[in-house]
Parts: structure tokens; sequence; C-alpha cells
């Protein structure tokens, strides 16, 4: 595939492809198509034709631009960038303007890449359908009356339309792996404290983390050969010294033999689809085709999950939010009259409907009278959760499930129930709660031609080998290389 990431930044750095002229073509083709996506938020057109003609210039003298050389990247709007305009997805933040990069933007820009645009979230990266945005939706390039998942769906839309090969997102419950999984792309939420959290506008800290979209396994470890390491700036991140991602998946050259997959067959007996459960079943056979060995495990407390998580992040989120007062920076209601109206206007204005449920569950659970029977509580499972994931992956490698129960939905049909919403994402919460990698590849389309995900979990650190189990099973299958049509929608299916 010559769009890939690693096919681009070879041409570039070689001198065989112009940054600019690569640029160009991918400005054209969200040109041609965001009218009816929306994945962006602000497309920088000027800023990234002069970073592509400065890359051009350093090739030509003979520097080596670095390993993203000329690579198109779009960014969650929830990624600081200095001097661009960065909202969250938020009205509250609308007109805010960083005075500083977000570590993983300066990574990036440090190895050649190009900044695009920012993309189209769930405010404050709250939602699982991107239907939350201040902006409006972005709508799934398979289908245009679906979701493109969230919260980072506008990053998930752009790479699936091939707007772009390789974008950022953040994953706090699921914001990487589910829009992937709708959108039939690769995507890759790593080790917590594996990348860098300074200048990403946060929502839940203890569960927050940056990582790669991409078409291939190999475009998403290209990627995290870049942002991944220590930074001292953000006191979460891990010491340990990261792996060479893309070396890693050249060494192993697909080999699945003696890996052993794990598969929570309990969790998976309601509320999947046939559709997904059958193309579950049928990745299960290529894996086991390929030599790896299927091992039933139990992960008992996993059911608990999704209320767990809706209390921790909802109270982490109560506490992240209280800083947006229309004192400090950010939106600010006029003609109050004391400072506490001030605050209400402010917070009333600037939050929409999603976040301020969020904030008020977060403040109920954290309050003097709840806090032991509900946050408390929750912490407690929460290590139980932990504990049986380690004590799975004591026996297997890495743990098997699809990575959502259904294939996107359709923009509007959940947005009233916000249960059936958060359900969205029963299979990807666990992996924030305890930490561990995870990855998302295509396995599949549904009768409609919707996407399927397949999600990969492992060891806390291991990343590399959950990208290799991964990039094994993608040199086997073609859904990497599915592209969306360009039907209007799905519904004449």
């Amino acid at each position: 595939m010559t769009d890939t990431a690693v096919a681009i930044a070879a041409d570039v750095r070689a001198g065989r492809r112009r940054a600019l002229d690569i640029v160009e073509e991918h400005l054209a083709r969200i040109d041609s198509r965001e009218h009816e996506i929306h994945a962006f938020n602000l497309v920088l057109a000027e800023r990234a034709r002069a970073a592509a003609a400065e890359i051009d210039r350093r090739v030509a003298a003979g520097d080596d631009p670095g390993p993203l050389a000329g690579v198109p990247v779009a960014l969650k709007d929830n990624l600081c960038t200095r001097g661009v305009v960065t909202t969250a997805g938020s009205r509250m933040l609308a007109e805010y303007v960083p005075p500083y990069d977000a570590a993983v933007v300066a990574r990036l820009e440090s190895a050649g890449a190009v900044i695009v645009g920012k993309t189209n979230c769930d405010e404050f990266a709250m939602g699982s359908s991107t239907e939350n945005s201040a902006f409006g939706p972005t709508r799934n390039p398979w289908a245009l009356d679906r979701t493109p998942g969230g919260s980072s769906g506008g990053s998930a839309a752009a790479v699936a339309a091939r707007l772009v090969p390789l974008a950022l997102g953040s994953d706090t419950g699921g914001s990487i792996r589910q829009p992937a999984g709708f959108c039939g792309v690769v995507g890759f939420k790593p080790s917590y404290g594996r990348v860098s959290r300074y200048g990403l506008i946060a929502f839940a800290s203890s569960l927050d983390q940056i990582g790669p979209f991409a078409t291939t396994v190999t475009d998403a470890a290209l990627a995290m050969d870049v942002i991944a390491g220590h930074d001292p700036r953000d006191s979460t991140a891990s010491r340990v010294v990261p792996p060479p991602f893309v070396r890693t998946l050249v060494e192993a050259a697909g080999n699945l033999r003696g890996v052993r997959i794990g598969v929570p067959w309990g969790l998976l007996t309601e509320g999947v689809e046939r559709d997904v459960m059958r193309a579950f079943e049928t990745a299960l056979d290529v894996v086991r085709d390929r030599g790896a060995a299927i091992v039933e495990i139990a992960l008992p407390h996993s059911v608990h999950a999704i209320p767990v998580y809706y209390i921790i992040a909802t109270a982490e989120a109560s506490s992240n939010l209280a800083r947006y007062d229309g004192v400090r920076y950010g939106f600010r209601a006029a003609d109050a009259r004391t400072l506490a109206e001030m605050y209400d206007r402010t917070r009333g204005a600037g939050f929409g409907r999603e976040v301020k449920r969020r904030i008020m569950l977060g403040t109920y659970v954290l309050s003097a009278g709840y806090y032991d029977a509900y946050y408390l509580k929750a912490q407690q499972v929460r290590t139980l959760i932990r504990r049986d994931y380690d004590a799975a992956l004591a026996g297997v490698d890495v743990i098997a499930m699809p990575t959502s129960p259904t294939a996107a939905f359709r923009l509007g049909e959940r947005i009233e129930d916000p249960v059936q919403m958060y359900l969205s994402d029963v299979f990807t919460v666990s992996a924030n709660l305890t930490g561990l990698p995870a990855v998302t590849v295509p396995c599949g389309l549904t009768a409609d031609r919707l996407p399927v995900g397949l999600q990969f979990t492992g060891r806390a650190l291991d990343d590399a080998d959950v990208l290799r189990v991964a990039d094994a099973f993608g040199r086997v299958t073609s859904w990497s290389s599915e592209r969306p049509a360009m039907a209007p929608s799905s519904t004449s299916h």
C-alpha cells in the first residue's frame, strides 16, 4: 500500500516523493469529503504546507527529517497544539489557544510528521458516538447515517476515509478502540504510562491514555516508536524504556505458533449481535490455523466493569472539570452580577448535557455521605478486575474479545438512552481500569457491510507483544485493506 505511513515516510526520506505533494493530495481528499463526514473541527492547510516545504528543503539538503517524514497526521481536538485553537469538542474551550504543545504533538513534529488538522470528538472525550460534540456529529464513512463511535470518532473517520494515514486519539474507556472497530481501522490503546499525557485535556486522569489510529498495525507501531517513552512532565509516565515496536513486528514475521489466546466466553453470552459473533469466531479460526492455541479463561469480576468505570470516571471528571469556572481561561458568561452567578451561568452555557450529567454523577459519588458506598467500593472492585486479568494473563499471552457487542449504530439511535450508549463500551473499559494495552483490528463485515473489530488485550507494558499478535492476524486477512463505499447511508441495504 503506497498510502501507508511507512511507505510515505520511506519515499520522502529517500527523495522519491515530495512531502508537499503528499500533503496537497491529502488536503484535496479532505476538501472532497469533509463536508459529508465532518471529521475535522479545524483543517490547518497553510501550516501543513509550510511544514511539508520545510521537510522537502531538509531532504534536499541531505538531512533526515525523521521516521514520520512527510506523513500527514490528524490530532484529536483534546491534544494541546501551540498557537492552534484546541476545543475538546466543547463550547467551553471554543476559543482556547494553548501556549504549548502536548508531548505527543512535539514528538510527532520532531519526527517529521505534518499536522493537518484537529479532529472532532465528544465533548471532553465523554461519549461513545461523537454526537456530544458542541460542533455537531461526525459521520461514519462506511454509512453516513451511522456513528463513527466515540469519543475519538473524528480521528477514526479521518483514517477510515483515507483523509490521513495516521491520527491520534485518547482512550478513557474505549475511545480509540470502539471507533476504530466501528470504522474498520486499527486502534491502539497503550499501557497506562507508556505515552505521556502532558498536554492532553483531562477527562479521568487514572484512565486516560493517548494512542494511534492507522490502516495497518505496522503504521500504529511506527507511531508508537515516536510517541512512547518517559516524560518528566507526566508523573505517571513509565520509566521503563519502550521496545522497538516496528522491529518487533518485523522480527516476528507474522508467526503465531505457540501463542496462547484466552477467550472469556462467559462474558460473551448476551448482547452480542449475531454478525459480530460470527466474525469473532471466524477470526479465532484464523489465528488457530496459524498455530495459536485458543484457551477458555474466566474474568468473573468484569461483569461489574461498566458500573465501576462510570463511578470512577465521573468522579475524576467532576474533579478535573472544576477548573472551568470562567475566571482563568475559556468561556465566560456575560452579565453575571455575582461571582457565584458567573460560575453557574458559565458552566450552564459552556458545558453540554452529557458533560453536566457526568459532573453531577461524579460529584454525587464523591460526596461525604456516599463516598464509601460508591467511589471506595468501585476502587475495590477495580482491583479485583485487575487481579482477574493478571491471573488470566499468567496462562495466556493475550485475551481476545469483540471490540464492541454491535456494529456501528445509527446516529440518534442511543443519544436519549445513556445506559444503552454506555454498554457499547462493555468490552473495552476493563483495559482502562487495569491499565493494560489493547488493540483493535478489523475482522469482518456485517450483512450491511459495517465493520467488526477484534480486540486483543495483553500484559502491562507488553505493548509490542499485543501489536505482534494483531499484526500476525492482519497479515493473513484482507480486512485492513477494505475501504468504505461512498454510499450516502446504510439504509438501502
